[in-house]
């Protein structure tokens, strides 16, 4: 593929705009889609779709005027999730910003090579922190200053840029795709599906647990016969000649130590998990009291990370003005429902989806969920905006067609998968330059992890359906 042919295939549309010439497009739909209403009912305090129930009515043509105050709408109408977002971001910020888990990785790193196991674990290990990290606080742009520490470590220790891009980016997008704490995607697609925040943790662990481990062994069987033959590498000549030229011994005499107030920072943000799960499950707690966690949580990891008063309200600041982007494309993305339900085509647009996601098995139909999850990702690739987008149709569609609304949001999450190779993917590609890996090599060197993913996608949504997950 020539280079100008190359970046045509990469220069896709970012993402507010795909949102934005949605709201266009529905808009202009309002026009012609007729007007439609499914009967709805109260079942174990939440409202539901009536199955059979369908019927047309008068539509509400929506015009210019509409379309742009509609994101205004959305904002509002996403008030308590956008919040949340920019309290979560500016915590994990103050987190970040204390050093703790750069200077634990740092330490890791240095012990590898005085420690036999520790040259067994260090990339199960690194891969399952950075899984835990998508799992539990949505790592994900996180990972781009990482691949800078990772990157020459693996290439110091006789691996290759292959392994050292793979290991944050592979392991959070998996971590991502399969989380069961992420407030990010799991926390605001139940938000939408008005399904407790997250219950269902059980199984999900046991998806990021089976999700995880795939990651992990292809990664090891890669470093297994890149061993044997080191020329099987796709970066093989690239790679010996930055070891000629860098010097990666510097990566061992940093002064980024492991010091008391870092290992006090990660024992708080671990209690703050626990404390988080304890409340979900026994106290019933929502998005406020959530915020509220991990406000108390930005201000103890700052406090005891050593952060004076103006840097700590710096970092917080930062941290939720980083997430702005993601707060307009959730208000954005619930435009696109507000126009719809004041259209009154929402259900009409629920009615004529369910012929394709329906089946004679609620499994086959979760399955569908899952594969058009997969492809809207490669247009809506952040986990927020998708969650904002897609689950005000996907919830109510899952109780058309027999499948639980936990089932439908694990088929959303499981439709992130692609993240790991998706060139419309700002993480995917940025971490990518900083690995000086290209694309196409990465793309068909990670191709047979994404085919073993994506069946395993289809498979995990299997149980659910038996067992009535709810």
């Amino acid at each position: 593929m020539s280079e100008k042919k190359k970046k045509f295939w990469l220069k896709v549309p970012n993402t507010y705009l795909l949102i934005f010439s949605l709201l266009v497009l529905i808009a202009a739909l309002t026009w012609f889609i007729p007007g439609g209403k499914y009967e709805r009912t109260i079942l174990n305090g939440r409202e539901v779709v009536v199955p059979n129930s369908f019927k047309f009515v008068d539509s509400n043509p929506q015009g210019i005027f509409d379309l742009f105050i509609s994101p205004l709408k959305g904002f509002i109408e996403a008030a308590l999730i956008i919040g949340f977002v920019l309290i979560v971001g500016g915590a994990f910020n103050v987190l970040a910003k204390t050093d703790a888990i750069n200077s634990f990785i740092n330490k890791l790193a240095k012990a590898y090579k005085t420690s036999n196991l520790l040259q067994k674990l260090f990339i199960p290990v690194l891969m399952l922190m950075f899984s835990l990290g998508g799992a539990t606080f949505g790592m994900n742009e996180e990972i781009i200053p990482f691949v800078l520490i990772i990157v020459p470590i693996c290439l110091a220790l006789g691996y290759d840029s292959m392994v050292g891009v793979a290991i944050p980016l592979v392991g959070a997008h998996i971590g991502f795709a399969s989380a069961f704490l992420n407030p990010f995607n799991v926390g605001i697609a139940q938000g939408i599906a008005e399904v407790p925040l997250f219950s269902g943790i059980g199984y999900r662990v046991i998806c990021w647990g089976i999700s995880t481990a795939v990651g992990i062994i292809f990664l090891m069987w890669y470093v297994k016969r890149l061993k044997k033959n080191p020329h099987i590498s796709p970066t093989y000549k690239e790679d010996e000649e930055r070891r000629k030229n860098e010097h990666f011994d510097l990566i061992y005499n940093n002064d980024n130590y492991f010091s008391i107030r870092h290992k006090a920072v990660l024992i708080i943000f671990a209690l703050s998990l626990v404390l988080l799960v304890i409340g979900v499950i026994e106290f019933k707690w929502y998005i406020e009291e959530i915020s509220a966690l991990f406000f108390i949580m930005g201000i103890l990891v700052g406090i005891i990370g050593g952060l004076k008063s103006d840097d700590l309200i710096k970092a917080f600041v930062d941290g939720a003005k980083d997430l702005v982007g993601t707060a307009l494309i959730i208000a954005l993305a619930r435009a696109t429902v507000v126009l719809s339900k004041d259209a009154n085509i929402i259900d009409t647009i629920l009615y004529g989806l369910s012929p394709y996601i329906e089946s004679s098995s609620p499994i086959f139909a979760s399955q569908k969920m899952f594969i058009v999850q997969s492809i809207i990702n490669f247009f809506v690739h952040s986990g927020t905006g998708q969650a904002a987008l897609t689950m005000p149709i996907m919830a109510p569609l899952s109780d058309l067609v027999g499948v639980s609304r936990q089932t439908a949001i694990l088929a959303f999450q499981l439709g992130e998968y692609t993240n790991i190779i998706i060139p419309t993917s700002a993480v995917t590609m940025g971490a990518l330059s900083m690995a000086r890996v290209p694309w196409d090599k990465w793309a068909k060197w990670v191709l047979p992890l994404m085919i073993i993913l994506f069946i395993l996608g289809f498979i995990l949504l299997i149980p659910p359906n038996l067992i009535g997950w709810q």
